[in-house]
């Protein structure tokens, strides 16, 4: 069947009909979403799984975290350590972070037991929960073909997969900032009050998984709550109030139920020096990591081992270890961004589609400003742009296609997008080409081949080629991610579990290339050595409350995800918290609570690590398993010794 260009007329018929299913002004988006037909609930299930293939399959040979798997498995053993994120079950000292995106991560522990598989596991649900939310949250703004798209494209975005298949809290992250950019947007389409306190809910609840960077995207949603959302501006302004006031009580409340538990009753609080958990979230993890006072509010300073340097600057994401993991898509979100807020300019105040884009696009700035400027970011925090990125695609292509098929001076954009896609693929591919080496060819030959189809078809063109134009060029857009998203699967191509990456970048990459070794850090899984170390300390125990005392989590780790028993952790994470003191110490030590403590090179020495040199004896390394000390030495602090 020959298709036909539209006409003026019929065009701006076209185009009424098709904002006609976007929420654009307060009565449609308050109206019910029309349901999904068949087809459509066919394609998103099909999303869905796909999802879940990807974030699962043989999740449990990846690793855990090496920090977070140690904790993990302590809050799972020990309701206290649960509540506060102890360290160690005895809950000594808590980790270096809020405890929230753990949470999930130790029920599913204490669930299931002691597997890689089981921490890992609430990440790629939380995942695919993401998937399911943002699409419902693109259609109701851009339509069911935008919807899919979103979906589509978030699960096949590097990043995303390397990371919900890990243990790292930023899937969780992800998650909820999703969900409150949802709820945002239906408070600006009702004008509900409701809407918008959830919204706030939703962001409290972020930050109890990533802390501070859950609160980037407020000035964004004010932004566009004040923009679009019906009523006048003191009443949108009071709303806001009211709404950022939630936000702040949800935020800081384990803060402030920390803060008023009794410091005797409770851990210390790692990375502060005055035991205070506004310090924790505040100092340690945030003025101290931007500013140039590293004992901000009374935060420990940071460490090569607390601090990440590189990848910032503003060519940061699309170097060649990050610009594969989420730039792919980048040029044409940013395309989209433009021409959906020029394409709408002159529409009322409350117009949906462009406070849609507005949300995501500020939601893109803000971040990448951010981390630009930041002093250093690791490539998987990133996945915080996905969804943005996601939106932008998925409501940018659809509305590309509506202009294309509406005919008029709009209509080649669709194929110049599709032509510049493609071309941004082979910068991006470019200093890997050894890796998949067929990808970058397909990818530029259905580029070209959909960008010309769609460019060149008329009246004379038919149904069939039309369409094949259009799939050659949505191919040609998503191949390139799909395949370094797929590379997950192969442990080689999956990241270290402290730093999760998709295809052959980055230190995990490396090191497994080279050393052909499988991933360590598994959970209830010690190695050799760690084994006889915990055999000779399960020997020589002698009903102390400590199996032992370690300088810093570094050397406590590995023994904390193979084991349940109480471990003192001196100086928490950094090794600088001051906590315990030397005289602490040997309080517990004299009161035979502990034995043995591990001291290990690698971390700085405190009055702590200097009173077990001059008061306990060295143990020859031979004693438990080892041929010399290493990094490490055993020191047995019992009287009389």
């Amino acid at each position: 069947m020959a298709t036909t260009p539209l006409t003026q007329d019929s065009a701006d018929r076209h185009r009424f009909r098709l904002r006609s299913i976007f929420p654009g002004d307060r009565r449609t988006a308050a109206s019910s979403q029309p349901p999904l037909d068949r087809r459509e609930l066919q394609a998103l299930l099909v999303i869905l799984a796909l999802a879940a293939v990807l974030y699962t399959w043989g999740i449990g040979h990846g690793g855990v975290h090496p920090y977070y798997g140690a904790v993990v498995r302590s809050m799972a053993a020990n309701w206290h350590a649960f509540f506060f994120g102890g360290l160690d079950p005895s809950g000594w000292i808590t980790l270096d972070k809020i405890p929230g995106a753990l949470w999930p991560q130790a029920l599913s522990v204490k669930l299931f037991g002691p597997y890689d598989w089981a921490a890992a596991l609430p990440q790629a649900l939380e995942g695919v929960l993401a998937v399911w939310a943002l699409h419902r949250i693109v259609r109701a703004w851009a339509g069911p073909l935008a919807g899919l798209l979103a979906a589509l494209t978030l699960t096949l975005t590097p990043i995303t997969v390397a990371l919900n298949r890990h243990t790292i809290p930023d899937t969780l992250l992800v998650l909820l900032l999703v969900l409150a950019a949802g709820s945002l947007q239906k408070a600006v389409g009702t004008g509900r009050l409701l809407p918008l306190m959830v919204c706030g809910i939703w962001v409290g609840l972020a930050f109890q998984a990533k802390m501070l960077q859950a609160w980037l995207v407020l000035p964004v949603f004010a932004a566009v709550y004040q923009l679009a959302a019906p009523g006048s501006r003191l009443d949108r302004a009071w709303r806001l109030l009211a709404a950022g006031a939630t936000a702040l009580l949800v935020s800081c409340s384990w803060l402030l139920l920390v803060w008023a538990t009794p410091e005797a009753s409770r851990p210390y609080i790692d990375g502060t020096t005055n035991n205070n958990p506004f310090t924790l979230a505040f100092g340690y993890n945030g003025l101290s990591r931007f500013g140039n006072d590293p004992h901000a509010l009374g935060a420990v300073a940071g460490t090569a081992a607390s601090r990440t340097s590189g990848n910032t600057g503003w060519t940061m994401l699309v170097n060649d270890v990050v610009g594969p993991q989420i730039a792919w898509l980048l040029p044409l979100a940013v395309l989209a961004l433009v021409l959906g807020l020029l394409w709408h300019t002159g529409q009322p105040r409350t117009d949906g589609l462009r406070a849609g884009y507005v949300l995501w696009g500020g939601w893109l700035a803000v971040h990448i400003v951010v981390f630009s400027t930041s002093n250093g970011n690791h490539g998987y925090y990133t996945a915080v742009l996905a969804p943005a990125v996601a939106a932008l695609t998925g409501g940018g292509a659809a509305l590309l296609w509506a202009e294309y098929r509406a005919g008029g001076s709009r209509r080649p954009a669709l194929p110049a997008a599709v032509a510049l896609t493609a071309l941004w693929a082979a910068v991006i591919d470019g200093p890997h080409a050894r890796f998949a080496p067929w990808l970058l060819p397909v990818v530029l030959m259905l580029g070209v081949c959909g960008a010309i189809g769609l460019w060149s078809s008329g009246p004379r063109s038919t149904r069939r080629a039309l369409h094949s134009a259009l799939a050659a060029g949505l191919a040609s857009t998503l191949l390139a991610p799909a395949v370094w998203a797929t590379s997950c699967l192969d442990p080689l191509y999956g990241g270290s579990p402290m730093s999760p990456l998709a295809g052959p970048v980055g230190p995990g990459y490396h090191a497994l290339r080279h050393q052909h070794r499988a991933k360590p850090d598994a959970l209830n899984t010690p190695s050799v050595r760690d084994t006889a170390l915990l055999n000779y300390l399960t020997a020589h125990r002698s009903g102390e409350k400590y199996l032992l005392a370690t300088q810093a989590a570094y050397g406590a780790e590995p023994l904390l995800r193979a084991t349940s028993q109480p471990v003192l952790v001196m100086g928490g994470f950094t090794g600088l918290t001051p906590y315990p003191g030397a005289q602490q110490l040997s309080t517990v030590v004299s009161a035979h609570q502990l034995r043995y403590a591990l001291l290990t090179t690698r971390r700085p020495r405190t009055p702590a690590v200097t009173w077990v040199k001059q008061h306990c004896t060295r143990i020859p390394p031979r004693a438990y398993g080892r041929v010399a000390d290493g990094s490490f030495t055993l020191y047995d602090c019992a009287p009389g010794i």
